[in-house]
């Protein structure tokens, strides 16, 4: 492990020469490359280089307790002694998540697809509740949410709808909502006051900058059509809506969210650039598919991840185990406690597997 640690501080240290160079500063692309390779290594060394301190430190005062000391110099050189081992330790838990190879769609936006399944009129309800809690939460992690497509019932629910979520790191708490979400509840319509079960469906997308994804413009056949409001009625008489077809892979995406065809377009383009990656790289992976079903963040959207039962206000996280009877705090977007929990499973199963 800590070859590998002497190995990345080398590296690190070899960036901060490389991105002083002014062929590098003037190489738009390189420059980028770096500073990004440099900032997601900046932690681990940092890290590292508070372990080595903490390790001298320690070392020091071990040395201190074999000279002739009085009793009250004993107890404090002790009491140092254990408060630096202590965080030793802590440094070196640490050092062994950093070590864990990163998802390197960690730091990206997110774009994500919220779809009512199973139950009808309740489901595209429910597709609406999880929108808003995701919205909530992305609000208090100061991230920034626009939506992109998105087809409203008239009782207030979705049949689908697509948004994105920019900031830093949305990617890598967003991803773990991939998956069948099921809630247990009484409808609004139900006179009997039966509880109904529905579905809802999430798929989370990390965003794909231009250069991933090779897109050319004659793969792509664009149609446009007037905007339409719920029930088929006409908003819009202007042929705003754009259609994109991505005739290779057969992804196709409308979008009908502005005014203006152009801003659709652009918003179509991010999404057809998000599936056509996110579908690249299951391909490319999918020699992988036994330990991406084990883990936590397998990304397998018919799996029923969670269950939201309002009688009891609880939540359920099946893949995990994880139990909370805070439902409506949940739905506001407090979703930290679940989120933290799926992430220190994920790290767990992904240091196992490195080891």
């Amino acid at each position: 492990m800590f070859d590998r640690l002497d190995s990345v501080e080398m590296r690190y240290d070899k960036l901060n020469e490389l991105l002083s160079d002014p062929e590098i500063v003037n190489d738009a692309n390189k420059l980028r490359e770096y500073s990004k390779e440099q900032s997601d290594i900046q932690e681990t060394v940092e890290a590292y280089r508070e372990y080595k301190e903490v390790k001298e430190q320690l070392d020091e005062a071990k040395l201190m307790l074999e000279d002739k000391l009085d009793v009250e110099m004993k107890e404090m050189v002790k009491e140092e002694i254990s408060e630096l081992s202590e965080r030793e330790e802590e440094l070196v838990e640490r050092l062994k998540i950093l070590l864990v190879p990163k998802d390197p769609n960690d730091d990206k936006n997110v774009i994500m697809e919220v779809r009512g399944a199973a139950g009808g009129d309740e489901a595209a309800l429910f597709a609406g509740d999880l929108y808003r809690m995701y919205s909530r939460y992305a609000e208090a992690n100061g991230w920034k949410t626009e939506v992109m497509e998105a087809t409203s019932t008239g009782v207030g629910g979705y049949k689908e709808i697509i948004f994105m979520i920019s900031g830093k790191g949305a990617y890598s708490k967003m991803k773990f909502e991939n998956g069948a979400h099921r809630v247990q509840r009484v409808p609004e319509t139900e006179s009997g006051g039966r509880i109904h079960t529905s579905t809802a469906t999430v798929a989370c997308l990390p965003e794909a900058e231009e250069v991933e994804v090779d897109i050319h413009e004659k793969d792509i056949r664009v149609d446009t059509f007037a905007s339409s409001g719920p029930g088929g009625q006409s908003v819009n008489t202007t042929m705003s809506a754009v259609r994109l077809t991505h005739v290779p892979t057969g992804v196709v995406v409308s979008c009908q969210d502005e005014k203006s065809q152009i801003k659709n377009k652009e918003k179509a383009m991010k999404v057809l650039r998000a599936r056509i990656y996110d579908k690249f790289q299951r391909e490319a992976q999918a020699e992988y598919d036994q330990n991406r079903k084990q883990a936590v963040g397998s990304g397998d959207r018919s799996e029923r991840i969670r269950t939201y039962n309002f009688p009891q206000n609880r939540v359920t996280d099946h893949r995990i185990g994880l139990t909370i009877q805070k439902l409506d705090q949940i739905l506001q977007g407090k979703l930290d406690e679940v989120i933290e929990a799926l992430i220190m499973e994920d790290q767990a199963q992904r240091m196992e597997e490195s080891m």
